[in-house]
C-alpha cells in the first residue's frame, strides 16, 4: 500500500511519562503504516527542557508560527516534588502556558461522544465546546507572601512616568497578594476567535464572566465581546441561524446543566481551565476530549486535554500492564493531520483522519475499550484491553479486521469451557461441556482432552475423532455411575 504523502511538516512536540509511551505506540501502529510522516520534532520531555533551560519550548512555539500546525504530547508541569524527583535546575513553567502565551490563542475543547457512553447530565444530547482564553489572568499573575502588617497598593507607571496608585488592603498581619493582568488586544483576539469558530461550527456562542463584581476587569471582557458582535458578527450569526448571548458565570453554570448541549461556552482563562474538566468528566471521561489552540494568526496546536498519567507510568516502569486510555492523544494526531491536510489541500490526509477517528468510535461501540471506559459504558460485559491492545484493536478496525463483540464473546465462552473440561471431575459434566463446544472444537482441543483422559481415540476424520472421544467419555461416565472407576 502506498503511503499518503505530506507537503508540509507538522510540528511534533513529545512529552512525558505514560503519554510519551502511548505517543510512540500511536505513531508506530496508527500513523507510520499509512502516512509518509513529515515532522519538525521537539522533545518537550522534562529532562530535555531542563537541559535547554526551557528554550526548546519557546523554539517549538516559534516553529508552530512558521509551519502553522503542531501536535503536542502531554507534559509535566513541575512542582517542588518533581524538581527533586528529576533533579531539575529550576521549577519550569507549564509548557502549555508558554506556548499559549507565545501564540496568544484560544483553546477549544470538545467532548468525544459515543453511543455507548452516556453523559452524566441526562439532558445533554450534543457536545458542549469550551472556548478558553489562553492568555494572562491567573496564569501570568505575580504573587507576594506578606509577612507582616502593612499597606498593599496597585501601582501603574505609564511610559511617560505618570503613576496611578490604588490601595488594595491594609494588612494587620501576614497575608497574600496577587496581581494579574490582560490586554485589550488579547481580549479582542479571543473574542474574534470565538465568534469565527462558532460561525464555522454553526452553533450558538455563550460568554460568561462576573461583571457585577469585577466592574472593570470582567466588565471590559463583556464590552469587547458585545462591541465586536454588534459590529462584525450580528448579521452573519442571524444569517447562519445561530445566537450569541452573555450571562454571569454562575447563571451560565445553571443554564449549561439544564441545556441539551450543542453550543460553544467561552470562558476566561481560569474559568475555562476548570469548566473544561467538568464538561469532559460529565460527558464521560477526561480522556474523551479534543483540545486545539487556535491563534488569531491562523496557527493551530492540537493536544490531549489530560495529564501524563503518572500513576500508570510508574506501573509501566515496574513491568506491569496498564489500561491507559489513548483516545484523546489519538485525536490530537488526527486533528493535527486533518488540519494540515485542509491547509495543504491534501484530501487523502483529511480522509485518513476521518477514517481513523471513526475506527476509534467503532472499536469502542463494538465493546473493546480500556478499563476506565468499561466502568461507565452502557455495554454489558465489555472487553477490557490494556494500553497496547486497545491501539492494536483500533488498527484492526481501521484495516477492517476487528472481530465483532459477538465473536469475541463466543471466543471467551469457548475458552472458559475448555478450562472447565480439565477442572471437572465428573465425566457426565465433561460430556455436557463437549456438547456445548460443538462447532467450535479444534484438533488441538480434542487431542488435549484425550491426553488428559489418558485414552486413545480414532486417528481418522475430524468428526470421527469427536465421536470417538464422546464414546470414551460415555463409557467412563457409566463406570463412574456404577462405581467401577
Amino acid at each position: 500500500m502506498e503511503k499518503i504523502r505530506m507537503q508540509t511538516p507538522l510540528v511534533e512536540m513529545d512529552g512525558d511519562e505514560m503519554t510519551r509511551i502511548l505517543w510512540s505506540m500511536i505513531k508506530e501502529k496508527l500513523i507510520l503504516p499509512y502516512i509518509d510522516l513529515k515532522t519538525e520534532y521537539y522533545d518537550l520531555g522534562l529532562k530535555s527542557r531542563d537541559e535547554t533551560d526551557d528554550k526548546i519550548t519557546f523554539d517549538a512555539a516559534e516553529a508552530i508560527k512558521q509551519y502553522g500546525v503542531g501536535v503536542k504530547c502531554a507534559t509535566i508541569t513541575p512542582n517542588r516534588a518533581r524538581v527533586e524527583e528529576y533533579g531539575l535546575k529550576a521549577m519550569y513553567p507549564s509548557p502549555n502556558g508558554t506556548i499559549r502565551a507565545q501564540l496568544d490563542g484560544t483553546v477549544f475543547r470538545t467532548p468525544i461522544m459515543t453511543k455507548c457512553i452516556q453523559p452524566y447530565v441526562r439532558s445533554w444530547k450534543a457536545p458542549i465546546t469550551i472556548a478558553r482564553h489562553a492568555y494572562g489572568d491567573l496564569y501570568k499573575a505575580s504573587e507576594l507572601d506578606v509577612k507582616e502588617a502593612g499597606t498593599a497598593e496597585l501601582v501603574f507607571t505609564s511610559a511617560n512616568g505618570k503613576k496611578t496608585v490604588k490601595k488594595i488592603f491594609d494588612f494587620k498581619g501576614p497575608g497574600l497578594i496577587q496581581g494579574q493582568y490582560n490586554t485589550i488586544d488579547s481580549v479582542t483576539k479571543f473574542a474574534y476567535s470565538c465568534f469565527n469558530y462558532a460561525l464555522d461550527s454553526k452553533v450558538d456562542l455563550w460568554f460568561s464572566a462576573k461583571d457585577t463584581i469585577s466592574k472593570v476587569y470582567d466588565q471590559t471582557f463583556k464590552e469587547v465581546f458585545a462591541e465586536i458582535y454588534e459590529k462584525d458578527f450580528k448579521e452573519k450569526f442571524e444569517a447562519a441561524g445561530i445566537k450569541y448571548f452573555y450571562t454571569l458565570i454562575d447563571d451560565a453554570v445553571s443554564r449549561v446543566v439544564k441545556s441539551e448541549g450543542g453550543f460553544i461556552w467561552a470562558c476566561k482563562n481560569y474559568d475555562g481551565d476548570v469548566m473544561s474538566d467538568m464538561i469532559a468528566t460529565a460527558f464521560g471521561a477526561l480522556a474523551m476530549m479534543t483540545s486545539v489552540l487556535v491563534s488569531p494568526d491562523g496557527n493551530y496546536e492540537f493536544e490531549a486535554a489530560h495529564g501524563t498519567v503518572q500513576r500508570h507510568y510508574y506501573k509501566y516502569l515496574k513491568g506491569e500492564k496498564t489500561s491507559t486510555n489513548s483516545i484523546a492523544t489519538i485525536y490530537a494526531w488526527t486533528g493535527a493531520l486533518r488540519k494540515r491536510g485542509q491547509l495543504d489541500g491534501n484530501a487523502d490526509l483529511v480522509n485518513w483522519a476521518d477514517r481513523m477517528e471513526k475506527a476509534v468510535i467503532d472499536t469502542i461501540e463494538a465493546g473493546f475499550m480500556t478499563g476506565d471506559l468499561a466502568q461507565i459504558t452502557v455495554i454489558e460485559n465489555p472487553t477490557v484491553l490494556n494500553s497496547e491492545e486497545f491501539i492494536d484493536a483500533v488498527k484492526s478496525t481501521f484495516d477492517g479486521n476487528l472481530p465483532s463483540k459477538k465473536d469475541k464473546d463466543e471466543d471467551n465462552r469457548i475458552a472458559e469451557l475448555y478450562d472447565r473440561f480439565f477442572d471437572s471431575r465428573s465425566y457426565k459434566e465433561k460430556i455436557e461441556i463437549l456438547r456445548q463446544m460443538r462447532g467450535q472444537l479444534t484438533d488441538k482441543m480434542i487431542s488435549d482432552f484425550a491426553v488428559s483422559l489418558d485414552v486413545v481415540i480414532d486417528d481418522g476424520p475430524f468428526d470421527a475423532r469427536i465421536i470417538s472421544l464422546e464414546n470414551c467419555l460415555r463409557q467412563m461416565a457409566r463406570f463412574e455411575t456404577e462405581g467401577l472407576r
